[in-house]
């Protein structure tokens, strides 16, 4: 528990007020379906969701973490607009580096939108650093 946050595993009944917490936050795009990354992620050897959850408001934070057996990633990392400014995605980042280390990940990394540069300084203060790279996709 983190100023009244208690860290849990994602449950199948909680995808509804994931996937709103997601959407409040403007973390889904159209090019993300949300559903299906839950399905792909929640659970499984090597990723998991984590949920922060206050007494009074159900769950106001979360963080998609896995690995590649070589490098760790965080996704989705939301706290509620309501919920912020009290540590909770400080506790979150937390518990995913946590999540990694049990499982022996040595480092761990995420991408921030360039639409959402603002949060930059948010991992600076949590001792991330930018990386220089490039990344590139193809949609398969």
């Amino acid at each position: 528990m983190t100023d009244g946050l208690t860290i849990r595993t994602y449950r199948s009944d909680d995808r509804a007020a994931v996937t709103a917490l997601w959407r409040a936050c403007g973390l889904v795009v159209p090019h993300n379906d949300p559903e299906a990354d839950i399905a792909r992620a929640a659970g499984q050897p090597n990723s998991d969701i984590l949920l922060g959850l206050l007494a009074d408001d159900g769950i106001a934070a979360s963080v998609m973490v896995g690995h590649d057996g070589h490098r760790g990633w965080l996704y989705y990392v939301a706290v509620s607009p309501e919920a912020r400014g009290r540590g909770h995605g400080r506790a979150m980042v937390a518990a995913a580096e946590d999540w990694l280390r049990a499982r022996g990940i040595p480092k761990a990394q995420l991408m921030i939108r360039d639409t959402n540069a603002a949060v930059r300084d948010f991992y600076a203060g949590l001792g991330w650093n930018e990386s220089p790279r490039i990344v590139m996709e193809r949609w398969l």
